[in-house]
């Protein structure tokens, strides 16, 4: 392979990490894959550079190939079972969590065959079914997605959700802080959830809730600012999701390929940070 691809490829111990799973959501009855190993750093490839599944290198392999692989796998639940592993293992402490958002702006829908060709995903998907389904929605920055992010004390991704760019925090709240993960003793967020139903919710679970309240509050409690300020570790955990291109802009059609690659990108930290 050349060695302008070789640069970001899976080492021995990455790879011998994945396979266990990967022949874990293998159909009993399918083909006998040729080149796994090889396939998923097709689709690293496709998650750091952000482009076009047509113009994935050949040495890869068959690009409409590596497109198919990464919809099974990803439809299987394969980077949710990941995640899930990794959160369970114990690596990192979990007793302090932080959550928030993000909005990224999505691609300009591209016409006809082009969008055929660039987004086979939409094709096996089907592309009926509207919009806020496949989490697109509109706000201030246009034709956009919202990302939730639950982050642990090292800054790693927990949880990943996406909904349309206008919902609100609340919503994305429920939606990551979900009853199979660790449960946190404190959780980190900004005002934006500062909200009576997750003040409860986190009463209910025996969580200490460090956010801002807003201004409008007339009843107000203080906050640990010195707790407060290793809220910076989520910030800096979205800002490196963003460094891959796949993930902004988004350029998937459904919700399933696009929440994919985020994953992707979520255990790539992981991987990273473990092996430092």
């Amino acid at each position: 392979m050349e060695t302008r691809l070789a640069r970001d490829l899976m080492s021995d111990e990455e790879w011998a990490f994945f396979e266990h799973f990967i022949l874990a959501v293998r159909a009993p009855n399918g083909r006998k894959p040729t080149n796994h190993r090889l396939v998923l750093d097709g689709i690293f490839w496709i998650a750091r550079t952000g482009a076009p599944w047509r113009d994935l290198p050949a040495e890869f392999g068959k690009w409409s190939s590596v497109c198919r692989q990464f919809r099974r796998w990803t439809l299987a639940g394969l980077w949710e079972q990941i995640m899930d592993a990794l959160n369970e293992s114990g690596a990192v402490p979990h007793a302090l969590q932080m959550i928030d958002s993000t909005v990224v702006r999505a691609h300009h829908p591209l016409p006809g065959r082009a969008l055929r060709e660039q987004c086979p995903e939409r094709e096996a998907a089907g592309a009926k079914g509207g919009t806020p389904r496949q989490g697109l929605g509109r706000s201030r920055g246009g034709f956009t997605t919202r990302i939730h992010l639950l982050v642990n004390a090292a800054g790693l991704p927990m949880r990943t959700e996406i909904t349309a760019g206008q919902t609100s925090d609340y919503l994305g709240f429920d939606m990551v802080m979900a009853d199979n993960l660790p449960t946190p003793s404190v959780l980190l967020a900004d005002r934006g959830y500062d909200a009576d139903s997750i003040r409860k919710s986190m009463d209910r679970r025996d969580v200490l809730p460090v956010i801002p309240m807003r201004k409008s509050r007339k009843m107000r409690v203080g906050v640990n600012r010195s707790l407060y300020r290793l809220r910076n570790l989520v910030e800096r955990c979205l800002n490196k999701l963003k460094n891959a291109r796949r993930v902004v802009p988004r350029y998937d059609k459904t919700a399933e390929s696009f929440l994919g690659f985020v994953d992707i990108t979520s255990i790539r930290l992981w991987i990273r940070h473990l092996s430092t």
